[in-house]
């Protein structure tokens, strides 16, 4: 049994809470602490790369694509996904990710972001973003397989930004896919992935993010994006997502 945290409760007078209510994010500096899944996936897994117009350009290590380049002011350019949960009573999951996580451990998030990898289906545009997805959903938050079918993420639109910290080696810099997916499914976190997660109403959204700004916790760059920009009026409309569905357009943020 994993055991990282999954609540429905608010966790905002818990004991994971309190410690994570610093003054500055935590900074991943080496990879001497993490797990040796967490290196071995570094090393071993290629992202895709990519330039502002979403063409494959060609394909780095995990490792390499998050390397922070303090004359560019950047990392490799590369795709990613973000996927945002909801169950059948219209509430969103978040998670918290792991310490063991390079690139913003211990920050808030949405409720799963990765990359697909370079070769074999998950190169194929939105459908390998959805296949990456599948693979992914189901690594860090243990929905079973047979609980989510590739129709079940809607694809909603693409943003390309950036995200370093100041002090840490490691950066983000990426084309995100981003889809929507409701329905209730069972969870099993993975500890190396995920510290905690909870599911968040519509009501209480506002509020939530702004408690953990008061109180300097951590949330990441993609997802604090998406929220200024589409998340609330996209949630506000889960039964006709169509409307917003774009491909064309990647949003630089």
């Amino acid at each position: 049994m994993f055991a990282a945290r999954f609540t429905t409760r608010s966790f905002f007078s818990s004991t994971v809470y309190r410690e994570m209510c610093t003054a500055s994010a935590p900074i991943m500096n080496n990879l001497e602490n993490i797990s040796k899944s967490q290196t071995a996936a570094l090393l071993q897994e290629r992202c895709i790369l990519v330039d502002e117009k979403d063409q494959v350009i060609g394909s780095a290590t995990k490792l390499d694509s998050h390397k922070w380049d303090p004359k560019e002011k950047s990392c490799p350019l590369h795709r990613a996904f973000s996927v945002f949960l909801f169950n059948t009573k219209g509430e969103l999951l978040l998670q918290q990710r792991s310490l063991d996580k390079v690139t913003f451990p211990g920050n808030y998030t949405n409720s799963c972001c990765s990359h697909p990898l370079y070769g074999g289906q998950e190169m194929d545009g939105v459908q390998g973003a959805v296949a990456a997805a599948m693979r992914r959903v189901n690594y860090e938050l243990g929905v079973p397989t047979d609980q989510m079918k590739a129709s079940d993420f809607q694809y909603l639109s693409r943003i390309l930004y950036s995200g370093h910290v100041p002090g840490s080696p490691f950066a983000e810099h990426e084309v995100d896919y981003i889809f929507f997916l409701q329905k209730d499914v069972t969870l099993q976190l993975n500890p190396e992935e995920v510290m905690s997660a909870q599911y968040v109403s519509r009501s209480d959204i506002t509020q939530y993010l702004k408690k953990l700004e008061q109180e300097k916790v951590p949330i990441t760059p993609w997802f604090s994006l998406i929220v200024k920009h589409f998340l609330l009026k996209w949630w506000d409309n889960l039964s006709c997502l169509e409307q917003f569905q774009d491909h064309n357009t990647i949003h630089k943020l």
